[in-house]
């Protein structure tokens, strides 16, 4: 029997709650394969400053080094709640930014999938969707405008100013390349490659090893798009992408649109990759409007599970099994009422209701 411990860092907001259910998939996955998980809950987020006095306590970051995998909820606070914490020690720059640099997940998996027959979620028209939407983002995820030096102050004329540097080297472009041409290549063999070299040097740089790592990939077709162009592209026909690579800040926001043709950051999970280790997480924020009411979807938690399930446990097969009960649950008529409204046709159910779902048709698929 293969044995793995998991950090399982529930985080803010609804996070607990869809956690929970991430849970009882794992449990679920247990009895239908030769595997234990060893589950490791620590604080992480908000709720670890207002514990310990720290967003990512050592405590944690000794639970997440012992780890073989990391599953992580959604982090933060309202804006207001935020200002109760120290900017540094906000859940974004005291927790996230530091547990991607302390494991250098330096590439990130955001898969936009919308089947046809879910297509009512999407507020986009039927027409564009076509017979479904299925892309990925690749996003590089330790560089860039948000790791760069950061700087606030006064300037010698009185007036308050901010400096933040954008930067990278050759090196992290050209790995966060290589996972997207060996992502594009076992997929539709097609890459659009994202950037803004008319206006930033650093694209221009990101373009130059963009070409040198695709003299190595003959057979995946690159295309060049500028992300203005490609934003609005994602609205008009995002069935033209397969694979999308791209810089840090361009990744953050182009996902998150992806969520938005989805219908919903509810419905993506992501995959954090680095050289020994990875983190899983939902796309989404805490929602912290509806903590604690049971209404919030688990899907892009559960997702979050197989994606660490086929990268970080060599279980491909019993992945897709997670993702066909979930699209099951959503086939059969079920909703959640943070994804739909009354009147849409279908049945809302409660965040724990799904994830019993879930697990019933998990129950029911051939064991792998």
């Amino acid at each position: 029997m293969k044995n793995y411990k998991i950090a399982i860092l529930a985080g803010d907001g609804i996070g607990p709650e869809i956690t929970a259910e991430a849970v009882k998939v794992l449990k679920v996955i247990e009895e239908r394969n030769d595997v234990s998980f060893e589950l490791l809950p620590a604080a992480f987020g908000a709720c670890a400053y207002f514990e310990s006095g720290s967003a990512f306590p050592h405590q944690t970051k000794a639970i997440c080094d012992e780890a073989d995998a990391i599953l992580k909820g959604p982090i933060g606070l309202s804006h207001e709640d935020s200002k109760r914490i120290p900017i540094d020690e906000q859940p974004e720059r005291g927790a996230l930014l530091p547990l991607r640099r302390r494991y250098n997940t330096y590439a990130n998996f955001r898969p936009v999938s919308l089947p046809k027959s879910l297509g009512h979620f999407s507020p986009l028209k039927a027409e564009v969707i076509g017979e479904g939407i299925d892309l990925v983002i690749v996003r590089e995820l330790v560089g860039g405008l948000y790791f760069g030096e950061k700087e606030m102050g006064v300037n010698d004329a009185g007036l308050r100013y901010v400096r933040e540097t954008l930067e990278y080297d050759e090196s992290q472009i050209r790995q966060i390349m290589q996972q997207a041409f060996k992502l594009a290549s076992k997929r539709r063999k097609l890459l659009h490659n994202i950037h803004k070299s008319n206006v930033l040097k650093s694209s221009v740089l990101w373009n130059e090893v963009m070409e040198e790592v695709a003299k190595d990939y003959p057979d995946v077709q690159v295309v060049n798009m500028l992300v203005d162009a490609a934003a609005t592209a994602l609205c008009l026909k995002p069935t033209q992408f397969d694979v999308m690579v791209m810089e840090n800040m361009f990744g953050d926001i182009l996902s998150d649109q992806g969520g938005g043709i989805l219908g919903s950051l509810g419905l993506m999970p992501s995959a954090c990759i680095g050289p020994d280790k990875a983190y899983y997480e939902p796309s989404h924020g805490s929602a912290p409007d509806i903590a604690g009411k049971n209404i919030a979807n688990p899907y892009s938690m559960i997702g979050s599970v197989a994606m660490m399930l086929e990268n970080s446990f060599d279980m491909e097969a019993e992945a897709k099994n997670v993702w066909a009960a979930m699209q099951g649950v959503f086939a059969d008529g079920y909703s959640t009422a943070d994804l739909s409204k009354p009147g849409s046709g279908v049945t809302m159910i409660s965040t724990v209701e799904f994830g019993d779902k879930v697990v019933e048709k998990l129950r029911q698929m051939p064991k792998v």
